[in-house]
């Protein structure tokens, strides 16, 4: 099949690469357009454009995909199916209607649940024991299409947003090419949603990760991991952003008020918070690197009864 793939951060190079190494033939790949960073404005290119340009693929960059001109340029691809994977725009039922098999959607969840921007870490955040990756044949509403296939992804209790982004990446590149061959063949039994029992992740902002320390332990340690690597969770600690990276609940009673150092041993910092205890494992400084707890108060001391600010 003549295959244009649609997508743009790094979720969705291992679907591109799959679809790649496949015996389907990518034509082309729409990404978002380029970025400005830093202070010198250097140019950025997406990681799916990094990922085309590298196999000589044509990339398509509009700013907006619903464009006349940008239709106009779709269609003269002409594609057998559009494959779209975290592509970041909304695409109109002209150009859904565009390809011979239309259009099939790579979703980092098992739909109906998770809808929206960011269902990887919300399956952590809210404490999912699995989640997965779901595939399904597109329509013109937010993750509402039938759905063709599914895989089951456990969540373990060390897994980050970062980890399980990359466990269901590699998950949806396999079921990526599976769901191909099913069309291909003419085997294709699309499932319909059951929207009452869908829920939705809303996007990530970096004020999520502002700990609130009158929550739970377990929560707030969820969240940290949610939240890693990006956007991160953090608190304050003499008027300086405290991002924690990595914590771990202890099955103990808090003994004072939330966000106050309950104790601190060589290896850790523990915390009270609104039920239990959270021991801080990993954190980072402003203006200081990454490290574990011990080699960050062998410079820092923090004792008994100092308060993170909220």
């Amino acid at each position: 099949m003549k295959i244009v793939f649609m997508g743009t951060p790094d979720f969705a190079v291992s679907i591109l690469n799959a679809l790649i190494e496949s015996p389907h033939t990518v034509t082309a790949v729409v990404t978002q357009p380029d970025k400005q960073k830093g202070r010198g404005k250097e140019v950025q290119f997406s990681p799916v454009k990094e990922c085309a340009l590298e196999h000589g693929i044509q990339v398509l960059q509009p700013e907006r995909i619903k464009a006349p001109e940008a239709v106009e340029e779709l269609r003269t691809l002409d594609a057998d199916i559009f494959v779209v994977a975290a592509f970041g725009q909304i695409l109109s039922k002209e150009i859904l209607d565009m390809p011979r098999y239309g259009c099939i959607n790579v979703h980092a969840s098992l739909l109906p649940k998770y809808r929206g921007a960011a269902p990887i870490q919300w399956s952590v955040i809210n404490g999912e024991q699995e989640t997965g990756v779901t595939i399904m044949q597109m329509n013109e509403g937010m993750d509402t299409g039938d759905m063709i296939l599914k895989t089951v992804v456990p969540i373990t209790p060390e897994d980050t947003g970062d980890s399980m982004h990359d466990k269901l990446a590699a998950a949806g590149a396999v079921l990526c090419t599976d769901v191909l061959a099913v069309i291909e063949h003419g085997e294709l039994h699309a499932t319909v949603q059951d929207s009452t029992q869908a829920t939705y992740a809303k996007r990530l902002t970096k004020e999520m990760g502002h700990i609130r320390f009158s929550k739970s332990a377990v929560e707030i340690e969820r969240l940290i991991r949610g939240l890693n690597s990006w956007p991160s969770a953090y608190t304050y600690l003499n008027g300086k952003t405290f991002k924690i990276w990595r914590a771990k609940v202890l099955d103990r009673e808090a003994t004072g008020t939330p966000g106050t150092v309950a104790e601190v041993t060589k290896q850790s910092i523990i915390v009270n918070t609104g039920d239990g205890l959270l021991e801080l494992l990993e954190v980072q400084l402003e203006g200081k690197k990454r490290m574990d707890t011990a080699c960050f108060l062998l410079g820092y001391p923090v004792t008994a009864g100092t308060a993170f600010e909220e």
